[in-house]
């Protein structure tokens, strides 16, 4: 476990690197630079401008020094959005709120999805069953912010006389409503239809019908044993999923004017931050590799028969 372990963290450090170049160099090839606004300012004020930020370097210069300074734990300083404030800070301030979102979003998501998914595959090819696909389909297939626009709509005036829940976030408890129901609409219905698709599976193993042959009851059957071995796909799915929850919404913070992380990439890609830019993209790439690395000692808990130290899963 402990060589699996440290060879999955030196892979995640060479897959960071690798992430930082790749938007590095896909971010300076955009036309343009940050310092074009309404008003344009003058050739000379852009170059000083470029030479106080190390713009005014070659390429390859300019990601060694991030690279070195990256090693060293510093992302840089925010030269748009908040101009000399380390890009570290910034995410230590904007993270928390777009974290709170995405716990809530991720519980009711888990909450609501496996009990639905089971429910699902118990009452395979029954009104229940179809009812709850064409839901799930519907869900996967509509973007967030239909989702959260519909319930804008219908619950925050859109409607005559209802008006549940506030329009924009405020950080009051009815505030957080909309928004993680929002947030939590999509991995719910994936959850579902992942859920549904491994339960069946597990029903029709071997085991399955050992239990069911000793007479045991089908609600232990469905939720001790089947269950646990389907976990392994839903587990592989939530793993990245959690990461991009807690990181922030994107489109969702922007309808609902979160003040969270996922709102505050966009606006600085729109800005182009490039320090911002980065640094959030290489914070967002290591969590989702820290998640990964924690779903596969997951898979141990969840079947002791799997074997990490060989590289199964």
């Amino acid at each position: 476990m402990a060589k699996y372990t440290a060879r999955r963290v030196l892979m995640a450090i060479v897959t960071v690197l690798v992430v930082a170049c790749v938007t590095f160099f896909l971010m300076n090839a955009i036309p343009g630079n940050p310092w074009l606004s309404e008003k344009t300012p003058t050739q000379a004020t852009i170059d000083a401008l470029n030479a106080k930020y190390g713009l005014d370097q070659p390429l390859i210069v300019q990601l060694g020094k991030y690279l070195g300074n990256l090693l060293h734990g510093d992302f840089g300083t925010s030269i748009k959005m908040q101009k000399n404030r380390a890009v570290l800070d910034i995410i230590k301030d904007m993270f928390p709120v777009s974290a709170k979102i995405g716990v809530f979003a991720l519980l009711w998501a888990i909450a609501v999805g496996l009990p639905l998914g089971c429910l699902a595959a118990y009452k395979r090819g029954t009104w229940v069953d179809s009812f709850l696909r064409v839901v799930c389909t519907i869900g996967i297939s509509m973007p967030g912010f239909v989702v959260a626009t519909m319930l804008l709509h219908t619950l925050c005036g859109g409607i005559p006389g209802v008006k549940v829940f506030p329009a924009l976030f405020d950080g009051t408890p009815k505030s957080y409503v909309l928004p993680c129901l929002a947030l939590g609409f999509y991995p719910m219905c994936y959850l579902s239809r992942q859920t549904r698709t491994a339960m069946l599976d597990s029903i029709n193993q071997e085991y399955i019908k050992t239990a069911r042959a000793k007479g045991l009851k089908n609600s232990k059957i469905i939720f001790k044993h089947a269950l646990r071995n389907a976990l392994i796909p839903v587990i592989t799915y939530l793993g990245p999923q959690i990461a991009f929850t807690l990181c922030g919404g994107m489109v969702v913070e922007q309808v609902f004017s979160i003040p969270g992380l996922g709102r505050y990439f966009i606006q600085a890609i729109q800005t182009r931050d490039y320090p911002l830019i980065m640094g959030t993209t290489i914070f967002l790439a290591s969590f989702i590799i820290i998640m990964n690395l924690i779903v596969d000692l997951c898979y141990k808990l969840v079947d002791p028969r799997i074997n990490l130290s060989k590289g199964g899963n």
